[in-house]
């Protein structure tokens, strides 16, 4: 069957699974592989609960003509994804980077949606599997497509980019992120930039923040719509920035107070209100979008919890978002400050400097630290104000015999630490 004839199925069905625990009335199923599973073994049951196909690779589990069988159902995935893609031909920007990729694509599509239908990438499916369940959620009443792509290897951004061939595309920072993956910060450089190689060589555009040296530089030959706080050179120029502690800045002549904590989001937010700016949604319903949007999923929250202010900023961490959210911690007002830190993962050879980094970095200040994860752990030093913990048990057990007083707390730390449990015990 080719791409086409399973394209005209799909367009005959209501959305695509690839769990049979959200399948829904005659949707789309595609039977992935796993590491530990087989779903192909799924397929009758998908079928049962109401899919009305299922897209299947081993012919062990073919039941009728509701199953399509194909030698590879991730590549079919992937190849049906840019076939519609294709079949649409709508606008898309596609964003990537190493810090704030979701919070930025949310504050995107908070501001554009005030002037368009727009969907976008549904909490941070990104990745190889994600994008294309993101394309394939766009449908002819989609008037702009908003794709996060995330990547911790090189080839991975030119891969993701040849499946949605963006129109424009954005690249948030280069920072301290899989490492190991890339292959050190020049490999992070390079893989993102992948991204800015597609645009150059397809003739499409790019938005740039000027304020990024590297990404003004490596720009230069791009069509491209650029902002900043310093260069009056560039398309949209930024004033006021502060974070006391939500970001407050001007913009196109109107004060702005989102709800978005530190200095590290405003380049966040920066970014949404120039691609508003440069889809002409007007200055009023940008401020108004961004003024109304708050994060959600452990990015950046601020939440009360008995007489304590908590920042929970714990969906992931590496030493550049780390390093920025201390930064922006320390600059708090507050008479007691406590910061709850977990391993960062995915640093390869970088990972002991880089954990002793944090630790060092916090050796003059007066914040009560837990370090939580065997990484942190090993580089332990003695401080009257450093706790270590080897495991999340030993922080929780810890933690419950702990009087806290009143207090402004961060936790932050890598996604496989799930930090947000700390949450329960206080």
């Amino acid at each position: 069957m080719t791409i086409s004839e399973i394209h005209s199925i799909f367009l005959s069905c209501d959305g695509v699974a690839t769990d049979t625990r959200k399948i829904t009335s005659n949707c789309f199923y595609v039977a992935l592989k796993g590491e530990n599973f087989d779903a192909n073994s799924f397929a009758k049951e998908a079928l049962q609960n109401g899919a009305a196909y299922a897209l299947i690779d081993n012919e062990d589990y073919y039941l009728d003509d509701r199953t399509i069988l194909t030698e590879d159902s991730l590549a079919t995935l992937q190849e049906l994804a840019k076939y519609h893609r294709k079949f649409l031909n709508l606008p898309i920007i596609a964003i990537t980077g190493s810090n704030g990729k979701t919070t930025t694509k949310e504050t995107v599509a908070a501001v554009l949606s005030k002037k368009y239908k727009i969907k976008a990438t549904v909490g941070n499916l990104n990745n190889h599997i994600g994008v294309p369940l993101t394309l394939l959620s766009f449908n002819e009443g989609t008037e702009l497509g908003i794709v996060e792509m995330g990547a911790n290897h090189q080839k991975e951004i030119e891969f993701l980019c040849s499946l949605a061939t963006p129109d424009f595309g954005y690249i948030t920072n280069f920072g301290l992120a899989h490492l190991e993956g890339f292959g050190g910060y020049e490999g992070v450089i390079k893989g993102k930039s992948e991204m800015y190689t597609y645009l150059s060589t397809s003739n499409k555009m790019a938005f740039v923040n000027f304020d990024d040296p590297i990404q003004k530089d490596k720009t230069s030959q791009i069509q491209r719509y650029s902002f900043s706080e310093n260069d009056h050179k560039a398309d949209l120029l930024f004033s006021d920035v502060q974070a006391k502690p939500f970001v407050q800045l001007i913009a196109n002549g109107l004060v702005i107070q989102s709800q978005l904590l530190g200095l590290y989001n405003a380049e966040n937010i920066k970014a949404a209100i120039a691609i508003g700016s440069y889809f002409e949604v007007n200055s009023r319903d940008i401020k108004d979008a961004v003024e109304h949007y708050v994060p959600t999923n452990n990015r950046s929250q601020m939440i009360a919890i008995k007489e304590h202010s908590v920042i929970l900023d714990a969906y992931n961490a590496n030493p550049s978002s780390m390093a920025t959210a201390l930064q922006n911690f320390k600059q708090l007002e507050g008479d007691s400050k406590i910061a709850i830190l977990g391993d960062m993962f995915e640093l390869g050879n970088e990972g002991e400097k880089e954990h002793k980094n944090i630790i060092e970095s916090l050796l003059s200040s007066d914040i009560e630290v837990y370090f939580v994860g065997k990484h942190f752990f090993k580089e332990r030093v003695k401080n009257d104000t450093f706790r270590f913990y080897e495991t999340f048990d030993e922080f929780s057990t810890a933690l419950r015999h702990l009087s806290i007083q009143k207090s402004t707390i961060l936790i932050k730390g890598s996604r496989g630490m799930a930090l947000e449990r700390t949450l329960e015990l206080l």
